[in-house]
């Protein structure tokens, strides 16, 4: 039996739920369907938003041969069958999900007839491709982002739905609380909505959908304030060193399963709060970050929680997140300036540090018109100091 999921799923770009960004008039994917010529292409971004419809969508509407396979499951031979496959009809489109899991022998094989064109190439992740996918196979795509689906995408998806599900009573209310429920995941609300219709007998209420599903509702609904309250709550209290306050904020991510937006927080927060008062802390929230994606719940919040408090309890400072700021300001100000001529090819006149003492010789390296400008300035934390002291003595 079709699932509710698969029997709503869009045959055409005109049918996609949200993705404004990438479909419609004049974006992008729109106008590649619309000139009857396809790119090979990663397609990102969370479960249940839309990467797979999209990629069938684009296939149907160009009327072109496909065929789908998964990095992971299918075999070398069945990669060798679409290579033969798409000879036979002089090019094919291969849909493969989970393009980051994809081997070095499949991706061996698969990457000179990308290149000739022969396979237009439709790749689809979870992951960041920027950080997952091997270099050679990213350079020959296209790379698109899909972004979460809000709550009104969600709505609207499910009222399409009511209508193809017999003899249903469900009000506005449920059908909101089953869009909040979903997380930003069409296919999950799709799923949800059809449990409850087989295990209510058709009328759907507030309560059979928690009885159903009775977890918290995430702050992952972009379009409510709160979603942006609580990330600035759990910030500001690691920056303001509140480790009860931050802890409390922690909770209602981890609740809400947010675990994507904690850990994007804490690197920022690693290096624009804390930076060289510990500079030993960025290392440390990566490595925590991978311990949780490692064990999963219900033990990453031990992990969570320790990092968090360290973080909290951490010397805070933004000497480094200034400095930048400042130091763009000059280049967009379009001061440039001058280099001095030693430090261009082919170094006629440079004083190669690691000749002297200290491994330090005084010379000028900023352009003529920023000669004594400082970007930086310490902290009066320990560490910070230290960096200070050590500079002030080798220059004397």
């Amino acid at each position: 039996m079709e699932t509710l999921a698969i029997k709503l799923r869009p045959k055409s770009l005109n049918d996609i739920i949200g993705q404004k960004h990438l479909v419609g008039e004049n974006k992008v994917l729109t106008n590649l369907v619309k000139n009857k010529h396809l790119v090979s292409m990663i397609l990102y971004g969370k479960p249940g938003i839309g990467k797979t419809s999209i990629a069938l969508s684009l296939v149907n509407d160009i009327n072109m041969k496909y065929r789908i396979l998964n990095a992971t499951i299918n075999n070398k031979k069945d990669f060798d069958t679409v290579v033969e496959e798409a000879k036979m009809y002089d090019g094919i489109i291969l849909i493969m999900d989970e393009i980051h899991r994809l081997n070095k022998d499949k991706q061996d094989l698969l990457l000179p007839h990308i290149e000739s064109g022969l396979i237009t190439l439709i790749g689809m992740t979870t992951s960041n491709p920027f950080h997952s996918i091997n270099p050679a196979i990213r350079s020959r795509c296209q790379i698109f982002e899909l972004k979460t689906l809000n709550i009104e995408d969600i709505i609207f998806a499910l009222n399409k739905a009511v209508k193809t599900l017999e003899d249903i009573n469900i009000d506005d209310d449920s059908i909101k609380l089953i869009a909040k429920l979903s997380n930003g995941d069409l296919r999950a609300a799709y799923s949800l909505l059809e449990v409850c219709y087989y295990t209510s007998d058709k009328n759907i209420t507030i309560e059979s959908v928690k009885n159903v599903n009775s977890k918290p509702i995430s702050i992952e609904d972009k379009n409510e304030s709160n979603y942006y309250n609580v990330l600035s709550g759990f910030q500001k209290s690691i920056r303001g060193s509140d480790p009860d306050a931050a802890l409390h904020y922690l909770s209602r991510m981890i609740l809400a399963e947010d675990f994507d937006s904690i850990y994007r927080r804490m690197i920022v927060i690693a290096y624009e709060d804390i930076g060289l008062a510990n500079p030993g802390i960025g290392p440390k929230v990566m490595a925590a970050i991978e311990a949780c994606e490692r064990i999963g719940m219900p033990e990453a919040k031990i992990v969570l929680s320790n990092i968090v408090i360290e973080l909290a309890t951490s010397p805070k400072s933004n000497s480094a997140y200034l400095a930048i700021d400042k130091a763009m300001k000059d280049v967009e100000d379009g001061n440039f300036g001058e280099m001095p001529a030693y430090l261009k090819e082919p170094y006629i006149n440079y004083k190669y540090p690691h000749d002297y003492k200290n491994g330090y010789v005084k010379q000028e390296y900023m352009p003529k018109n920023l000669i004594g400008k400082k970007y930086y300035i310490p902290k009066e934390n320990k560490y910070e100091q230290s960096i200070k002291q050590y500079n002030d003595k080798i220059k004397e």
